[in-house]
This record gives C-alpha cells, structure tokens and sequence, in this order.
C-alpha cells in the first residue's frame, strides 16, 4: 500500500534532510531509526493492526512501531494518567474510547493536535473529532466499530432480529454481556428498544426506570465480561452462545472459520468508536503526527475497513470501498448512539446504581 499513500514533497525532503543529518552527525538518529509506541486493544483487533497497518506505515515513513496491548474500558485511560504525572509515557500514541477521551480532557491528558499536519484532517467526520473547550483538538478519529448481537451458529440456526432477544427467558444462563456502564451502552440499548429513544435517560428517573427493565435480564447473564477474550472463547466454543460483542471481531472469528455471527438487531447496532490520543508526557509529537496523518488517509481507513473489519471515520465519498465491503463493517440502520455525556457528567451515579441495580 506505500504506493498510494501520498508523501508531500515537505515530507520527502524531511526526510532526506534527517538523513543526511543522521549520515553526518552520529548524534541525530537517521529517519530508519525513529520509533513509535501505539497503544491498541489486544487480541485480534492488535494481531491484525500489526499484520497489515503498521508495518505498511513503517514502509511508508521509516518509523517503526512498537505495539501495545491495551486492556479495554477505563483502565489503560488510569494507566496512562498514572504514568503521565511521573512524565512517562507507557505508549505515545493510544486508541482511546469516546467515554476515556472525555475524561482525560479535564486532566489535560492529551497534548493538542496540529490538525493542520493531518492531511485529511478536514474529511473526517465531526463525531470522530474530540476537542477541549477551548476546541484545541484532543483526539482525531481512528477507527469506528459497532457492538452488535452475537451468537454461536451451532446453538442458533437463525440470527435474532432483536435486541429484545437478551430478555428472552428461553436464553437463561446464556448471555456475556459486556459489564461496564461505562463501555456495555446497555442503558441505550434498553432505552431505544423499550422506550422510544435515549432521550429517557435525560432525567435520574428515567435512568432508573431504564434500569429496572435492564436487570429483567440478570436470570439470563452467564458472564459479565470485562475480558474481551474470555467472551471470544466461550462463545466460539458455545458455552456462552449469546451476547453483545464487537462486530469487527466476530468477522474475522467467522473468517476463520468459527461458528459465530454479529447481527445488527432492528434498533440498531451500537455505535461507537476509537480515537488516537498523544499522551501529554510523549516526546515523539513529530512522529505521533505522522501516524495519524498516515491512518487518516483514504487508502488506509479502506485497508483497516477491508483487513480489520472497522467503520471508517472518513466521508465514504472518499473512500473504495464497494456496497458489499460497507455493509461488512457497517449498516444503513439506523444505530444505537451512546451518550458520552452521562459517562461524564453523572458517572458516580451510574456507576453506584449500576453496581446496586445490574452487575451487583
């Protein structure tokens, strides 16, 4: 793919000049010697990001990339905030969640971007730009995915249409849901199916009618998972044959052969995605902006679309991807959209009545 990513002619002399820099003066390291941490989920979602996109970057600009394996939900966005207040930076460059981007604005986590160095910067789409409130750019959007209804072909013939499948008293003891207010979006879910919209968890006593009708779904939950791949195995393996889980992932576990497939249920699939986020104690900004300006072009949103099963984040004007191609990493239905703001505003809420009313 080097051939179609596109080097400016700034870049390219940039690169030759930190050449013959390197050449000359044993002290400044040559351009095939930078480096890069990038933090990314684990398990398939990082097998595949190291197969196909960073060494096709690597090629591109001769910096290599060390991969991290993120833990999913809150806890690398604790890690990294950790590290930061020593000055050290566990990845320079990390995916991050909606919900963690928006709690790491209020500590000043994440060093402002110069969108004006993402080439692309301008066709990204608006949800996938998170700004400070002083619109400092914070986070340029990585990639997109859906949460989606799952299950394992050998228990269920047929796909469920619903999300009301989770309620269904014949799939007792048999769901892994994900078990975090914060990154399940379950509250969403029970409101769009059951009450109209979001717009029911406005209120303290909305959420807590919404809920009421969630933990109507406790007899039926095997497994509260935090561990993405604990739920990956049981669920190939049928032991937990229904559940919430991530598109993406289930594609490339059908791809290879596994007895498992994602639904987008009538009310829509779960919408959510990924932003890459600079820690504030990195000292690699030059190269972190490189990466992103590298992942914002069209070329390679289609290749993580084609090779990791991701949501672009660009305007699909853009992008070559086929009708079939989209409709393998996307859906026309209309989604189920988190609502970050709560995850914020009200966490101590959520998280103590979800703890009492849900997971408890």
């Amino acid at each position: 793919m080097t051939g179609s990513f596109r080097l400016n002619r700034r870049q390219i002399l940039a690169g030759s000049a930190a050449t013959v820099a390197g050449l000359s003066m044993p002290g400044i390291l040559r351009a095939q010697d930078r480096s890069l941490k990038v933090g990314v989920y684990g398990g398939y979602f990082k097998d595949s990001f190291d197969q196909h996109i960073f060494p096709t970057f690597t090629e591109a600009t001769g910096i290599s990339v060390e991969s991290i394996a993120e833990p999913t939900g809150e806890a690398w966005l604790v890690q990294l905030e950790q590290a930061a207040r020593a000055n050290v930076a566990p990845a320079d460059v990390s995916m991050m969640s909606q919900v963690a981007m928006r709690k790491g604005l209020t500590t000043e986590l994440w060093a402002p971007i110069d969108s004006s160095r993402i080439e692309g910067f301008d066709s990204l789409l608006p949800p996938f730009v998170v700004r400070y409130p002083d619109e400092r750019v914070a986070g340029v959007g990585a990639v997109a995915w859906y949460i989606t209804l799952v299950t394992n072909t050998d228990t269920y013939a047929d796909a469920p249409t619903s999300w009301q499948a989770l309620w269904d008293p014949a799939n007792a003891n048999r769901l892994g849901l994900l078990a975090l207010v914060s990154n399940s979006f379950l509250l969403e879910v029970t409101a769009k199916t059951f009450f109209g919209g979001t717009d029911k968890l406005d209120t303290d006593e909305g959420i807590l009618e919404v809920m009421d009708k969630l933990a109507e779904v406790k007899p039926n939950v095997q497994l509260w998972y935090r561990d993405e791949a604990q739920f990956e195995q049981a669920l190939k393996s049928g032991e937990i044959p229904m559940g919430q889980y991530y598109h993406d992932v289930t594609g490339l576990a059908a791809a290879d052969g596994f007895p498992v497939r994602s639904t987008f249920p009538t009310e829509g699939g779960i919408s959510d995605s990924g932003c890459w986020a600079i820690s504030r104690a990195s000292e690699k900004s030059d190269e972190a902006h490189e990466f992103m300006n590298f992942t914002s072009q069209p070329e390679i949103q289609a290749l993580m679309s084609r090779q990791i099963g991701t949501a672009p984040t660009i305007e699909r004007s853009l992008l070559d991807l086929t009708d079939e191609e989209f409709a393998a990493v996307s859906s026309d239905i209309d989604p189920v959209v988190p609502r970050y703001d709560l995850y914020v505003d009200k966490a101590d809420f959520l998280n103590q009545k979800w703890t009492e009313l849900i997971v408890g």
